[in-house]
Parts: C-alpha cells; structure tokens; sequence
C-alpha cells in the first residue's frame, strides 16, 4: 500500500518531532530533577501540547504551499495523531522500569524508530540507506546529549 504524499509527511514528520522532542525533553529532566513523575508529566504533557503545536505547524505549512484543503487536512490530522500516539509510547518504559533504565531503553526504541524511517527514505530517494541512518541517529544523538547537559546545567543553578 502506497501512502499519500500528505499522509506520508504527517506521518513522518510525526516520528521524527515525536523521537526528537521526546527524548530530549526525557534525558534534560531527569538530568534536571530525577523524578519519574516529574519524566511522566512531561511526556504526557508533551503528547498533548506538543502534538497540537507541530500539526498546527504542519498545517499552517501546507496552506502556506498553497496545497488543496483536503491535503492540508490529511497532513494535519496524520501528524497530530502520529504524534500524540507516538509520544505517549515512551510513557512505557519509564513505568514499567526503574528510571534510568527506563530512559535507556525509550532512547533505543526512538533510534529503532528513526533508523527504520530513515531506511525508508533512502530507499524511497534511491539513496545510500547507511548514509541516511547514521545522519539522521547522530543528529538525534546530538540532539539527546545537549539535553541532558542542558538538564544538568538547570540542576546546578536551579537546584
């Protein structure tokens, strides 16, 4: 089954927004605060607000483009439910395991999961799958990183 160009880009841009924003906002609060609750409220908080935001984004986009109304709804509506799905996901481990190694593996699962869209790029593109991956993980991993010491840094001034 092919998906529609606008289905395709709520979809993918819902995985991407959700991994990303997700993973940072997990790793800089617990590096800030250490809390379960604190790490559960701000996916959940995240899943909602969040999710609201980027389909407004992805739809203020796709008028912008000056793309048909259908399309535009289809993109919106794709991404804000990817989205929200997506971001409660990682609500999983950090209930079922202790928080350290609940962040440890929410982390893996968003790497799966930008690995396996980012292969299905390359292949949608014609493009080096490898080269498309690594890209994409180690922007998400530079992206994690600068969280958790930006969670740091708040710790040490705030705490």
């Amino acid at each position: 089954m092919k998906l529609k160009d606008s289905l395709k880009t709520g979809v993918s841009f819902g995985l991407t927004s959700g991994t990303i924003t997700t993973l940072g906002l997990m790793v800089g609060l617990d590096a800030a605060a250490n809390s379960r609750m604190i790490v559960i409220g701000g996916i959940l908080t995240l899943a909602l607000a969040d999710s609201f935001s980027d389909a407004l984004g992805i739809h203020m986009s796709a008028e912008s483009r000056k793309e048909n109304a259908k399309k535009v709804w289809e993109s919106t509506v794709a991404t804000f439910l990817t989205k929200v799905i997506y971001t409660l996901t990682y609500a999983i481990p950090v209930i079922i395991f202790s928080l350290p190694l609940g962040i440890y593996v929410a982390m893996a699962w968003g790497l799966i999961v930008i690995s396996a869209l980012s292969y299905a790029i390359a292949l949608n593109a014609k493009e080096n799958p490898l080269h498309v991956i690594g890209e994409h993980v180690l922007i998400a991993i530079i992206v994690v990183a600068l969280s958790h010491y930006v969670g740091l840094l708040i710790a040490s001034v705030f705490g």
